[in-house]
């Protein structure tokens, strides 16, 4: 090799060595930078020539600066993330849960159950304490707010998670776009580099980007050879070349309450991604919140029809002068059974009783609810309504929007109970409550204006307490609309179930953080920055630059001997 070779090629190994230090120094630096990805310096021997026989090297030269990075390894870690997030999702989703329903606190559902429970049986021993009566009422009323409160909580947890879907729609937007030009910088910045890894700092916020994305919804990442990089989502891209999907929330009414679909904007192709955040939270309002929602208006709607069933079979110390039910049937000409009421009514009968309130007399008529399927005379709502019109001194009609209006003539009063039909209960006629579920449940306004009304007994007198004794047992009744479970069952075991699913939810999520977490160790082992590594990389060029200097100071001093011969 001749001296002028020589000196070029140390002079070469100079600028090699001297980007040797410069990139562990920029690995040193981002140490504690989240997401930096260690950088290399990828070396490899010159090409050789033939010069007069002999065969000259040229030295070293470098290929290029590559991450360190394991794709495999990535596309494990999204898939982890995207598992991670959806279990944290339902986690939140629990734990707000927990929070509203409040089970350990004074104030939760069961103790407003067992308090108006309570006040029926301190009514039983007093059955014509008036304050008595007034605190049944009270704490009925009391219990239907608590009812209508934890509904209106659940349904602001629902809305506000709404909210939380729509801005991971946006953020996983705004992420398909970084992506989109990070790749087109990406190709412009490699477009003549040999190792397609000269943008580091681009290449790290890609990798950011798309590791953001893999929590929100699950990908697959595919990096194509110009240094491109393809995300796909289940069978739909979301950046494919230079072209991109976009998701939108698409807004709905649910039970009252506003929620949003994802679809994906471009194809309108509705989208439910199998795991990530966006699933979590889904999963969140509509089954765990919104499924508990469903479960207390079954457990207000069996509340509603026991005490209703219990309340209508017996009668006050007050009668009606008149009352208009608070259902209403779709078809007053259909049977009650298939009239679109919410509460079922059978075949069986009522006692309604005419009294005269000046002579104290009683005229007492059985009313007949033929429900057997038999023959063509099936009792529909305008059947109802003509028999008792056809009472003396009472009339009845049907209001326009389909409720059976009673109403005594003047000087005349009127009771009903000891109805096994359920008709009464089912039409809102001598009823506790009113409404059809938890947003709607409240007591009665009839009672509220006249606690007399208050069916304490049947028909023994002020002192009747035989069916306040009943009545008072309503948490232990079964229901048909909780499918046989009594009320007092089904609470706690809605509760328990809770406790037990939130506990699981909690399990499965620690151990998709311990996977990923051990994913991440390994992820660190291949691309974080060792210092002790990096600290001895500077010291190794440190080296081999002194010894090419050395070369171009023992090559200068040899021209000088030439120059001087």
């Amino acid at each position: 090799m001749s001296l002028n070779a020589a000196l070029h090629t140390a002079g070469r190994s100079l600028d090699l060595f001297s980007t040797g230090v410069q990139i562990a120094g920029q690995n040193i630096s981002n140490a504690n930078t989240p997401g930096y990805v260690r950088e290399s310096l990828i070396l490899q021997s010159g090409d050789s020539y033939n010069q007069n026989g002999l065969l000259r090297e040229t030295g070293a030269q470098a290929l290029g600066v590559q991450q360190q990075l394991d794709f495999f390894l990535e596309t494990r870690i999204h898939s982890a993330n995207s598992d991670v997030w959806a279990s944290s999702g339902r986690v939140d989703a629990y734990n707000q849960l927990q929070t509203i329903l409040g089970e350990l606190s004074t104030n939760d559902l069961s103790s407003g159950l067992n308090e108006f429970a309570a006040a029926l049986q301190n009514l039983v021993n007093e059955p014509e304490s008036i304050t008595l009566q007034q605190n049944v009422i009270s704490q009925g009323e009391q219990l239907a707010t608590q009812i209508q409160t934890l509904r209106s909580d659940l349904d602001r947890a629902r809305g506000s998670t709404t909210e939380r879907v729509g801005a991971l729609v946006e953020e996983a937007n705004g992420l398909i776009d970084q992506i989109a030009g990070f790749n087109k910088q990406i190709v412009s910045l490699e477009a003549g580099g040999l190792l397609h890894s000269d943008a580091g700092a681009i290449r790290t916020q890609r990798l950011n980007a798309v590791n953001r994305l893999s929590e929100i919804l699950p990908i697959k990442a595919v990096e194509r050879e110009n240094g491109t990089l393809d995300i796909v989502t289940g069978s739909d891209y979301l950046v494919l070349n230079a072209n991109t999907q976009h998701l939108e929330s698409i807004e709905s009414e649910d039970d009252g309450v506003l929620v949003n679909r994802v679809q994906i904007r471009e194809n309108k192709y509705q989208f439910l991604p199998a795991s990530g955040e966006i699933r979590g939270v889904i999963e969140g309002r509509d089954e765990i919140i919104g499924g508990f929602t469903k479960q207390l208006d079954s457990l207000t709607k069996g509340l509603i029809q026991t005490v209703n069933v219990l309340h209508s079979r017996g009668e006050g110390v007050s009668g009606f002068e008149s009352v208009t039910g608070s259902y209403q049937v779709d078809d007053s000409a259909a049977t009650l059974n298939q009239a679109g009421l919410d509460f079922t009514v059978q075949h069986g009968q009522f006692e309604i009783k005419i009294i005269n309130t000046q002579t104290g007399t009683e005229e007492t008529s059985v009313i007949n609810i033929d429900l057997d399927g038999l023959g063509s005379n099936d009792t529909t709502l305008a059947n109802l309504q003509s028999t008792l019109d056809g009472l003396s001194n009472l009339t009845a009609s049907i209001t326009t929007d389909g409720r059976l209006r009673i109403t005594a003539a003047s000087g005349y009063e009127f009771k009903v109970g000891k109805d096994n039909s359920g008709v009464l209960a089912a039409l809102g006629i001598n009823t506790f409550f009113t409404g059809n579920g938890s947003s709607t449940i409240a007591v009665n306004t009839v009672l509220r204006d006249d606690p007399g009304l208050l069916a304490t007994g049947q028909g023994g007198g002020p002192g009747d307490n035989t069916n306040l004794v009943t009545l008072a047992e309503f948490l232990h009744l079964s229901s048909d609309q909780l499918g046989g479970a009594n009320l007092d069952d089904y609470y706690n075991s809605l509760v328990g179930q809770l406790a037990t699913s939130a506990s699981s939810e909690n399990a499965v999520l620690s151990g998709f953080e311990g996977f990923r977490d051990s994913l991440n160790t390994q992820r660190l082992q291949t691309s974080g920055v060792s210092l002790d590594e990096e600290t001895i990389n500077i010291l190794q060029y440190q080296q081999s630059y002194q010894a090419a200097a050395r070369i171009i100071s023992t090559v200068n001093e040899l021209f000088q001997v030439l120059l001087n011969i």
